[in-house]
């Protein structure tokens, strides 16, 4: 397990299944309809129940970069917050970035106006969207750095990778003590 700590907020990295994860809340990696689907948004609704999609039915779907909450059903968690990335395009990488950082921060600022101290974050747009693990890792890391000194209540973040490729790039863009 590796540990950072960013302003008063410890960032721990796991590899597991961040439906098992105990947090205050979980980020799913959620398409713009928030309708369910594969990956990290379909093992979610699996865990979490009908609830989860019932109430994501009216929230009116959710745009890119952007982060809205629901209770987190069966979940170990008290509220999921969907967040949808972007899907990669290597053509425009710098918007890609923007748009990552964006559901990032979006998703520590939803977290913060829950009331929510613990928040697990999935590698979002790794999969499906094609985000490349390095580049999504240096993101994540940048944005983390600029966010969290700002919400002195989250005090801890976990980004769970499902996997050690996920977990080893994540880790090698980690910034040192």
């Amino acid at each position: 397990m590796l540990a950072r700590t960013i302003g008063r907020t410890v960032v721990e990295m796991i590899q597991g299944d961040i439906t098992t994860v105990k947090a205050d809340a979980v980020v799913n990696a959620a398409n713009s309809a928030l309708a369910g689907g594969g990956g990290v948004d379909g093992a979610i609704h699996r865990a979490g129940g009908p609830d989860i999609l019932a109430e994501c039915r009216r929230l009116g779907g959710c745009a890119t970069g952007d982060a809205k909450p629901t209770s987190a059903g069966r979940l170990p968690a008290r509220w999921v917050i969907h967040t949808v990335g972007p899907v990669y395009n290597p053509l425009r990488a710098e918007e890609s970035a923007r748009l990552l950082g964006s559901a990032y921060r979006r998703s520590i600022e939803v977290a913060d106006q829950l009331g929510a101290r613990s928040v697990a974050f999935p590698a979002i747009s790794c999969g499906v969207y094609g985000y490349p693990l390095a580049d999504a890792a240096d993101v994540v890391w940048e944005t983390l750095a600029q966010t969290l000194p700002g919400h002195p209540n989250i005090e801890k973040v976990l980004l769970v990778q499902f996997n050690m490729h996920a977990y080893d790039a994540y880790e090698a863009a980690a910034p040192t003590e």
